[in-house]
């Protein structure tokens, strides 16, 4: 266990990553918030420090503050601290928004391509199948209406798409939004690479088995690894990710983020990039 202090929380000291998954994950949302000079004791650059000293109660999410966190790797070794910025990674959590986001990514992705015959496409004779009048049975016009076997479908579904249109604040905020819960709870994890030394699904699985709590991993890159995307591709609970295809209902799917360093810059420089109208 870390030393924390209640007022100020951040720690002074930082002992190196334990080995087991579930001290490292229990104590990280601990980590999450500013540090400042006097906890820090001078170890940590002073132009990531806040210059006066930040009292937040526990839990307390949706400020806006930018967000201090450890990064490591698949090794447990300590490689630093990184800055999330908190309008991306301390955002007012909205769940209406994150539904809507979600239902526009489902609808979307949709194919569309169901589709029924009318009673001009459905295959058959055009004779009128008896007289008008005379046989005591109802008047038909055709064998290929609905009403009979092998008919047509009235009103049936065509080809089309389901989309619909969502404003692109909106699926920003979500993103923002899932980004925020996953750091909240303590569930964003932050390496520094995702070099692995070979592509034998044993290593991943060893470290996912480390982990406490973590049914899914969504591991999200700049650029993936080869051994990474071969390691990963046989377990059904690791899936890898381009940073450039991060998405609400991917994160939400995984009960643990894991990002690099460079998916962090790439996400956060892809939510400061002005709207294009």
């Amino acid at each position: 266990m870390w030393p924390c202090s209640r007022d100020i929380l951040f720690c002074e000291e930082l002992s190196p990553i334990s080995k087991a998954g579930s001290s490292f994950l229990a104590n990280r949302r601990l980590l999450t918030s500013f540090s400042t000079p006097e906890s820090s004791g001078g170890a940590f650059p002073s132009n990531l420090l806040s210059a006066k000293p930040v009292v937040a109660s526990e839990g307390t999410i949706g400020l806006c503050q930018d967000l201090v966190i450890p990064v490591t790797n698949f090794h447990y070794e300590d490689k630093g601290f990184t800055v999330l910025p908190g309008d991306v990674f301390d955002v007012p959590i909205r769940k209406d928004i994150v539904h809507q986001v979600v239902l526009w990514q489902l609808a979307k992705r949709q194919q569309g391509t169901h589709s029924t015959k009318t009673i001009s496409e459905v295959s058959g004779t055009g004779r009128k199948p008896w007289n008008q009048k005379g046989t005591g049975r109802a008047r038909q016009g055709s064998l290929r209406s609905p009403q009979f076997r092998g008919g047509s479908t009235m009103h049936g579904p065509k080809p089309r798409s389901h989309a619909f249109k969502l404003n692109k604040k909106v699926r920003r905020l979500g993103l923002k939004i899932a980004l925020t819960a996953r750091a909240a709870e303590g569930k964003l994890l932050v390496f520094d690479d995702f070099e692995v030394p070979t592509h034998k699904t044993k290593n991943i699985v060893n470290y996912v088995q480390q982990m406490e709590n973590s049914k899914k991993l969504l591991l999200v890159d700049g650029i993936l690894p080869e051994k990474l995307k071969l390691a990963t591709q046989n377990l059904h609970y690791v899936n890898v990710l381009p940073a450039v295809g991060l998405n609400v209902y991917s994160i939400l799917q995984h009960d643990t983020l894991v990002m690099s360093r460079a998916a962090v810059n790439e996400i956060v420089e892809r939510m400061h990039t002005p709207i294009k109208r």
